[in-house]
């Protein structure tokens, strides 16, 4: 029997599986925030603007990482690898621990981006 709190939409995807999508990469972030009815639900519109701003973030401190990783690799190469390594997973843990709370049915903000979602999912 299903759960009467998930609430569905009319294509079927309940608002927790589609918030969960909105993190798998910016474009079903994108397309939920186009789409309707996914568009109306505050619910889905906090997860695609959240992970939308966590891939900005992600590049941007990727890319920054990649600077300091030129320069830390001319000292110690294996620095330079456990710097890249471990930036990453934790990016993996962040990612997992948002998809896992959407799909869940919980708001989980991050810290900043989550604010950011927020002001932007009530628009």
């Amino acid at each position: 029997m299903p759960d009467p709190k998930i609430a569905r939409t009319a294509s079927g995807l309940s608002d927790n599986a589609a918030g969960a999508i909105a993190y798998f990469t910016f474009i079903p972030a994108f397309v939920f925030l186009i789409l309707e009815p996914y568009n109306k639900n505050w619910y889905v519109r906090f997860h695609s603007w959240q992970s939308i701003f966590l891939a900005i973030a992600a590049f941007l401190i990727d890319m920054l990482l990649g600077i300091v990783s030129a320069v830390t690799f001319l000292f110690s190469p294996y620095l330079h690898l456990t710097l890249w390594r471990l930036v990453e997973l934790f990016w993996f843990v962040v990612w997992i621990v948002c998809v896992v709370n959407a799909w869940q049915g919980k708001r989980f903000k991050l810290p900043v981006i989550g604010a950011l979602a927020e002001q932007q999912a009530n628009k």
